[in-house]
């Protein structure tokens, strides 16, 4: 999948901007606040209908303008998204709008590098169970619709939940919930853990080509929801009420990241958890490419302020391998270093934005 062209009407410092790809790396170049980031949220956009970077969509509309318009054309398909202040967000795939905004997670895979991941390694388990389902809904369409469920039933019984002291619980109605919730949970931290079993070797393998230190990393799943979850579930419900909220299910599970055996938040180096992170996206990648039979559009923000000369050069060398990577983008505030970096490739198009 190739994104060819790129238009983008009052996002954020881009007011009015045309950008045009070539097929294998594309250094997109500036100093800070020339809108690179920018850039490469819009094009994760287009394949998620969200930042990357959690931005609102009201605070991506360029300053004293009303709405936001991204357009991309790919070698198969456009996609249009715009977002108008007091409106819905609307979702054109070849002009036609789907049913649900979602239904574009998948046409267009994609992998992103953010300066901040190493947040995935140091915060709790939302940033990791994040990671995880959005790799699971750009190939299992099933997922994403038990998920999208779950996270609304969920959302419904946790308002019930905090019904005010005194005006009385409504029992059938918190048995309804629970009867969606329960095999909803159980489909999804299923898959999960299936997810974290096929995933490992591709971490593994692409911790080894970025560290030659002989070190293994290794994942953990944990889940409450697992054998005699329903009973454990319906029974918890009284604890659930006098805390105001769903103490048990899939939004409690959590990857944990390792490295040889021990918890890496806690025993890693920053260079490690750096490396951990990197490899983590890479096997992302060669995991949509094996399931989805489609190569991912590769962003990579800010990525070699990161790393250490020698960690550079070994990325830099695995990003050459046509065979293996497609369309990538690349930003970078230091121009001379990417020109020198990719000198070397033919197929190279440097993009310099201007404040």
């Amino acid at each position: 999948m190739i994104l060819r062209e790129l238009k983008l009407t009052s996002f954020k410092n881009h007011p009015e901007s045309t950008f045009d790809f070539g097929e294998r790396i594309n250094c997109v170049l500036g100093k800070n606040g020339a809108g690179k980031t920018n850039l490469l949220d819009a094009i994760y956009y287009l394949s998620f209908t969200k930042s990357a970077v959690g931005s609102q969509d009201k605070l991506a509309i360029t300053h004293e303008h009303r709405a936001y318009t991204i357009f991309g054309t790919y070698d198969e398909l456009t996609i249009a998204l715009q977002f108008e202040k007091g409106k819905v967000k609307t979702l054109k795939i070849d002009g036609q709008e789907p049913d649900r905004l979602s239904d574009v997670i998948g046409k267009v895979p994609l992998v992103i590098v953010l300066p901040d991941d190493t947040s995935m390694i140091k915060e709790g388990s939302d940033e990791r169970r994040k990671f995880f389902d959005g790799a699971l809904s750009q190939f299992d369409s099933e997922y994403l619709k038990s998920l999208l469920q779950y996270n609304k039933v969920l959302k419904q019984r946790n308002s019930l939940l905090k019904i005010e002291e005194g005006t009385g619980l409504n029992k059938r109605l918190l048995e309804t919930y629970d009867d969606q919730l329960i095999p909803l949970a159980m489909d999804i931290s299923k898959k999960r853990l299936e997810m974290k079993e096929v995933f490992l070797p591709f971490l593994q393998k692409n911790y080894a080509d970025l560290h030659e230190g002989g070190e293994a990393p290794g994942l953990n799943f944990k889940t409450h929801v697992n054998e005699g979850f329903a009973e454990r579930f319906k029974s918890n419900s009284q604890k659930d009420q006098i805390m105001q909220r769903t103490l048990m299910g899939s939004h409690k599970d959590d990857f944990e990241f390792l490295l040889d055996g021990e918890l890496i938040k806690k025993f890693g180096s920053q260079g490690q958890q750096k490396t951990f992170i990197i490899a983590l996206k890479l096997a992302l990648y060669d995991f949509l490419k094996e399931k989805t039979g489609k190569k991912p559009l590769l962003l990579l923000d800010d990525i070699f302020d990161k790393l250490d000369d020698a960690r550079i050069q070994l990325l830099v060398s695995l990003l050459l391998d046509n065979d293996r990577f497609q369309q990538i983008f690349i930003s970078d505030a230091r121009k001379d270093r990417s020109k020198e970096l990719f000198m070397s490739e033919k197929e190279v198009n440097f993009i310099v934005l201007s404040q």
